[in-house]
């Protein structure tokens, strides 16, 4: 009887997982520099395409023609000066630099490719093969090849070598007046900042040292260069929290001709001292009156200071407890426009503060269900004040929109008509107990019947990530929360858990003490959600499954390794299961040999590895074979112990697919064959 009263809601489900996976899904927003444009991507039943809009309207269309669902990524976006044109890049890894990925088996490997199309129309041009576009003033177009800097034209003249070093080069950017280039040199325990004089032909490097520099910007006035330097320094080894470090960073600035630099500002000793990335275009923006803004984490958040080219204190201009993610600079370098969690901690609202902290960070847009990021100056010529940015809700997948005169989605019509918007259910916050104590954020979603379910736990990757109220702005999240939701369509109650390790709520929380291959400690999450589910008068305790990818699939992992008691039947993505062994461990190669083996003892005992005897429930393991973030090893390893030991699993390996699945195709059939897998393992 039980399995009847499950199935029925199982047969009244209307949606597929496909009508949600194939909705269009907008990221990587930027405007254009000469003001009224606006840039984004668009994945659409897996064709990636760049879309654009433009004052005074600022209607969306389509400006390439994709249709095929083939996995070659579109990305790194620059536009030329007049914004007559947007150069971008076409396949190829975008995210750890790895040889071109191959997701449908092709006889020949795609290229990676440098492409310029015209903002109002037209067939696109190849440039070259590379990737890192940066474009001059003057129509000069630097790129990066084999880690090398190259050069072409907005006409596609025959690239040239410029830059040739024996480390690997990133972050190009041209001095406003396009005469000069810097760039990031990375050589492998160190890094420098170069300079290409185009037309000396001459490189020079920044006050170089032993430490590692980044994030180059110029003055507006081609001059000079700041740039943030962090001591070169030996950790203990492995991946685990840092909440400071042994020595700060610090920003300097140095003349662009003479190459020398002096110090403008360093962080503090303690909570700060070891530097930590927004999302934003550079990690320090150049203002109007000459003040540089940056992240810092002072007081144990992660906000926005501000500090004169001249020296002295940092100003903060965000106070408050939550944390600044997405970043940008208005046109006229007088504002910040960021997104962030203030009063409202498992969300984004957008918000605008001025470059000299001459007042209150003051909200862009705030809708009470809403998640808003990535907002962008988009202000012409007629200084009508319009801001572009990404938004979600609860029901609403990613999609770009426009506050102006009004505020409207760009392209509304690219929402397909079976998007399952009444399907969906509105998460609620919820906020329970770790197994320690520690008090954990978790999104709670309810089936529409009433009566006893069966159960999902959910944990995210990263760890750096947090789930939100709403569909999540990035690609993989976004097909992670439509999981969630397709599952309690079906009828199981899911609980996404935000566990220790994760942004959103702080330094300390994020900088856990023992987290991952320090120990592990993010199991008390674990344990904490699955207790909670048990004593849920909604839930069956006997039909508790867990899933997630990566770093959720080593804590899905942990789960069943340690707890098969408590949950029944798992989905483990590409997830980490031996932090100490190659491929799964961040284990510094020159630490002291006997440092080395006690990480490496202490890495083991906190993966499921160690306790992979216990693991008596059922568990589906997927894995593309081309993985660049968790190496396939993992999967391999953890197979051979669940078959000597009778454990029961069952495998879906993508053979040349890497970690975030390249195509939708593969999203599918994974969703689908998780679905499946639960289906029969929690209606029993």
């Amino acid at each position: 009887m039980r399995y009847v009263l499950f199935a029925l809601p199982l047969a009244l489900c209307a949606a597929t997982i496909d009508q949600y996976l194939n909705a269009p899904f907008s990221s990587a927003l930027t405007a254009a520099p000469s003001g009224g444009k606006v840039a984004w991507l668009m994945k659409e039943r897996g064709a990636n395409n760049l879309w654009v809009a433009a004052a005074p309207d600022f209607k969306g269309r389509r400006l390439t023609a994709i249709t095929e669902d083939d996995g070659q990524e579109i990305g790194e976006v620059a536009w030329t000066a007049d914004g007559k044109s947007i150069v971008y890049v076409r396949g190829g890894d975008l995210e750890t630099n790895g040889d071109n990925p191959n997701p449908e088996s092709l006889v020949k490997t795609p290229e990676q490719d440098v492409w310029i199309v015209p903002f109002d129309g037209g067939s696109p041009k190849k440039l070259s093969e590379g990737r890192m576009p940066a474009v001059s003033k003057n129509g000069d177009v630097a790129f990066v090849r084999n880690g090398q800097i190259w050069l072409t034209n907005l006409n596609g003249d025959k690239p040239v070598e410029i830059v040739h070093t024996k480390g690997r080069s990133t972050e190009l950017r041209w001095s406003p007046d396009g005469t000069m280039l810097a760039f990031m040199n990375t050589r492998t325990e160190h890094a420098f900042i170069g300079v290409f004089k185009i037309g000396a032909k001459t490189v020079g490097y920044l006050d170089p040292s032993v430490d590692q520099d980044t994030s180059p910007v110029w003055s507006s006035d081609s001059r000079r260069i700041a740039y943030i330097r962090q001591p070169t320094w030996t950790r203990a080894g492995g991946a685990g929290p840092q909440r400071d470090a042994p020595q700060p960073w610090s920003i300097r600035i140095a003349d662009a001709t003479t190459l020398t630099g002096r110090e403008v500002w360093r962080a503090q000793s303690g909570a700060g001292s070891a530097f930590h990335a927004m999302v934003a275009s550079n990690q320090i923006l150049w203002t109007d009156g000459d003040r540089l803004v940056f992240p810092w984490e002072r007081d144990g958040w992660s906000h926005l200071y501000s500090v004169s080219t001249e020296g002295g204190p940092a100003k903060l201009l965000t106070p408050g407890a939550f944390e600044i993610e997405h970043v940008s600079l208005s046109h006229d370098r007088r504002e910040l426009l960021f997104s962030s969690n203030q009063d409202d901690v498992d969300r984004r609202h957008i918000w605008r503060v001025s470059a000299t902290g001459g007042g209150a960070a003051t909200p862009i847009v705030k809708l009470s269900e809403g998640i808003e990021w990535e907002p962008q100056d988009v202000s012409d010529v007629a200084g009508n004040g319009a801001v572009a940015y990404l938004r979600s809700s609860p029901k609403e997948i990613g999609r770009a929109a426009v506050k102006a005169s009004t505020t409207h989605d760009l392209a509304p019509e690219a929402i397909p008509a079976d998007f399952p918007l009444n399907d969906q259910v509105v998460p609620q916050q919820v906020i329970f107990p770790a197994s320690d104590g520690m008090q954990i954020h978790g999104q709670l979603f309810l089936p529409k019947r009433s009566g006893k379910h069966p159960a999902i736990v959910f944990f995210h990757g990263g760890s750096r990530r947090q789930m939100l109220l709403g569909w999540h702005y990035m690609y993989y999240y976004s097909n992670t929360y439509a999981m969630n939701q397709y599952l309690a369509s079906k009828g199981y109650v899911v609980l996404s858990v935000n566990y220790r390790s994760g942004i959103g709520y702080g330094l300390n929380f994020r900088e856990a003490l023992n987290y991952g291959a320090s120990g592990g400690s993010e199991y008390n999450d674990v344990m904490g959600a699955g207790l909670y589910m048990a004593a849920r008068a909604d839930v069956d305790p006997k039909r508790i499954g867990v899933w997630g990818g990566s770093y959720g699939g080593y804590l899905t992992a942990m789960a069943l390794s340690r707890s098969s008691d408590l949950f029944a039947a798992g989905v483990d993505l590409h997830g980490v299961h031996d932090w100490s062994a190659r491929g799964g461990s961040v284990a510094n190669p020159n630490l002291d040999p006997d440092k080395q083996r006690e990480q490496a003892r202490i890495a083991f005992e906190a993966s499921p590895m160690a306790t992979v005897k216990g693991w008596r429930s059922p568990v589906l393991l997927i894995h593309g074979d081309d993985d660049r973030n968790v190496n396939f090893s993992q999967t391999i390893k953890l197979v051979e112990a669940l078959r000597n030991q009778n454990t029961e699993f069952e495998e879906l390996i993508f053979p040349d697919e890497i970690h975030d699945f390249l195509r939708v195709q593969d999203w599918s059939r994974a969703m689908h064959a998780a679905e499946g897998f639960f289906d029969r393992k929690l209606s029993k």
